[in-house]
């Protein structure tokens, strides 16, 4: 529930839109209200005969006369207190007491009666069908004027929650660009997606729900006992002693509803997560003819969902059928005490007073309605408790991904070298995964600017683990990583990867023109330094003689329309454009044709001129480029020299070179 708050914490910023919606419902409650007490009018005035003048007039007369005959009764008693002895003293008093409070409630609805009386007189209609006429008039401007409300309080109520729908949105989504990479592996990406898109839209359906009908509705009962109260509030307090059993029930299936709700939103995730393995792969799908078993799979998970979906909704159809239940109840006992109370005509009910004086039919009537008024919105509130239940169970969902701790966060008082840096220097590394093995163990590297550097080693070595050292995407366990002097646990982490250029072997382009694509990253860069990025990168031509519209062209999702060389260019392009201080490329070539290799490869030897390059890599024509090449093993530095220095001593190097050579040839 506190993750819920914190929603709401968010929604109560639009404090004149609250305001709003606060105020349509009270008017949509009130008229609600004013609506079921026309019934008196008609019952008591109309359906006898009478216009509301008369009825005001024979009321005031026959209050008079029960006044007069209290006040003789209290006199006699009194005279017969002053003879009596202490028993019937006792009971005198008694009687006395009992006399004076009906007296006084008397008076207090003479002189109500009696203000309004020359307002009725002069206003009010003189016969009782023109009188009905009226009713029915302010009846249906009443109805009116509340569907005006409501129509008011929805849009304020969904505008509201649309605003914090966003919010929310923004803070998950800026929140999950912020977390560690492993948690976008597996399934962690789906997840993510599940979270953003149908849990809260969960959550939006709890605000819609809290702030529409769970303030309407009881506002609107609060109105309706509000009035059965002012008739007779000890019948009121008689009827209403089933409402323990209603909270107890409601909030065991609240408890139950939210657990069904949590769990469906898992198995949605789930689902997110198949349907994204299924169309990222759709390829291999395809190619391997297995569209059938990747549909039993998804139809497995279709029937866990069903099932748990179902749960969910037989604890909901329970709620409502036990809070309708039990409202039916408190009417049937309000119709089986008023009953004896106005059919008997009599005040007290198992010898407990329940009125003053005996209630009317109209009064009773009146009662009724209200109580039936009240089950209304309260049978609704258990239609839509359920609704609020998925967007707690929703929030939680959401705040475990935003409350999530990252490893990698930005210093108090940060510090920043200078650009270029004059080393890159990694001091007795160690460094592991969470709930992984040991990646790097105690590894001692020094980088100087101007310098290419290839990184070589064995599947796991942990190659790719220094990149993302380097790009500052974890942070060792023990030891420092270093540009020049100042750790880079002391920088900002964006002072950091703006120094960086990373290409890696997955090349990532967005649905969106080449132009934008190469620009990404450097969006204030001129479209004159993004053709120099392309020619650098030989990506200018393909651009500009095999894309049907050039640098506006659309690339489609994954960049789809183009071969693996091409993407890789446009990376590379992309890279250049940021002109960064360190060029590090990731297996960037490891799956491209001999002639886009060839052309990235004269590309790098350009770019990489007085700046540092970090190449991990097995490809031999990518190896001449480096300076000095370092074999990683078993996440440690084994070697490190030239190209004929390692071939010389370093059986790996050889191995990388010949298998390397042989395919060449």
């Amino acid at each position: 529930m506190k993750d819920f708050l914190r929603v709401l914490r968010i929604a109560s910023t639009q404090r004149v839109a609250l305001l709003g919606c606060l105020v349509t419902s009270a008017i949509v409650a009130l008229l609600w209200g004013l609506n079921i007490g026309a019934l008196y009018p008609v019952v008591e005035v109309v359906f006898r005969g009478d216009s509301l003048p008369v009825y005001v007039e024979q009321r005031i007369a026959l209050t008079q006369q029960r006044i007069a005959d209290e006040q003789l009764l209290i006199d006699g008693w009194i005279a017969e207190l002053r003879t009596a002895d202490e028993p019937r003293k006792s009971k005198l008093q008694s009687r006395i007491r009992y006399s004076e409070m009906q007296r006084e409630a008397m008076q207090k609805s003479i002189a109500w009666l009696t203000w309004a009386h020359p307002t009725i007189d002069r206003y009010a209609p003189t016969s009782p069908y023109r009188t009905l006429l009226v009713i029915i008039g302010l009846l249906a401007i009443g109805t009116v004027i509340k569907l005006v409300a409501l129509s008011a309080n929805l849009m304020i109520v969904q505008a509201i929650t649309e605003r914090t729908t966003m919010a929310v949105r923004a803070m998950f989504f800026r929140r999950a660009l912020q977390l560690d990479l492993d948690e976008f592996g597996d399934h962690g990406s789906s997840q993510l997606t599940s979270r953003l898109t149908n849990d809260v839209g969960h959550i939006s359906g709890g605000i819609h729900t809290l702030l529409g009908r769970m303030v309407r509705e009881p506002l609107k009962m609060i109105v309706c006992i509000g009035g059965a109260a002012a008739i007779c509030p000890r019948l009121l307090m008689l009827v209403m002693v089933v409402t323990p059993l209603v909270a107890l029930v409601t909030h065991h299936l609240s408890r139950a509803i939210r657990r069904s709700s949590r769990r469906v939103m898992d198995e949605m995730s789930q689902m997110y997560g198949m349907l994204n393995e299924a169309f990222t792969g759709i390829r291999l799908v395809k190619s391997s003819n297995t569209e059938s078993s990747e549909r039993a799979k998804f139809h497995r998970g279709l029937q866990t969902y069903y099932q748990r979906s179902m749960k969910m909704a037989f604890y909901t159809t329970l709620g409502r059928s036990a809070s309708e239940l039990l409202g039916t109840s408190v009417v049937c006992l309000a119709v089986i005490a008023g009953g004896y109370l106005v059919v008997n005509q009599k005040t007290h009910l198992f010898g407990i007073r329940m009125s003053v004086m005996p209630l009317s039919v109209g009064e009773i009537l009146l009662f009724f309605g209200f109580l039936i008024g009240a089950s209304d919105p309260a049978r609704k509130l258990s239609e839509v408790w359920s609704n609020l239940q998925r967007g707690i169970a929703a929030s939680q969902r959401i705040f475990e991904v935003i409350d999530r701790p990252v490893r990698v966060t930005n210093p108090i008082l940060a510090r920043s070298p200078a650009r270029p840096h004059r080393t890159i220097s990694l001091r007795d590394v160690h460094f592991r995964y969470p709930a992984g093995p040991m990646v790097l163990g105690g590894v001692d590297l020094t980088i100087r600017h101007g310098e290419t550097v290839a990184v070589v080693g064995p599947n796991g070595s942990g190659k790719s683990t220094l990149v993302s050292l380097f790009c500052r995407f974890d942070d060792p366990q023990q030891g420092e990583v270093l540009f020049d002097d100042v750790a880079l646990t002391e920088m900002r982490v964006r002072d950091v990867r703006r120094r960086i250029g990373l290409v890696t072997q997955r090349t990532t382009l967005f649905d969106d023109s080449i132009e934008a694509n190469i620009r990404y990253g450097c969006r204030s860069t001129s479209m004159e330094a993004v053709v120099d990025a392309a020619k650098l990168a030989f990506a200018d031509e393909f651009i500009r003689e095999k894309t049907p519209h050039g640098y506006g062209t659309i690339l489609g999702n994954h960049g789809l329309r183009l071969s693996g060389g091409q993407m890789q260019r446009i990376a590379l392009a992309r890279a250049f454009l940021r002109d960064p201080d360190i060029l590090i490329l990731d297996e960037a070539t490891s799956q491209i044709d001999l002639e886009s290799e060839h052309l990235i490869n004269q590309a790098l030897a350009k770019f990489l001129v007085d700046r540092t390059g970090i190449l991990i890599t097995h490809r031999s024509s990518s190896l001449v480029l480096a300076d000095r090449i370092i074999v990683m093993e078993a996440g440690q530095v084994a070697d490190c020299g030239t190209h004929d220095e390692l071939l010389r001593r370093s059986r790996f190097y050889q191995s990388i070179c010949g298998t390397d050579q042989r395919k060449i040839a």
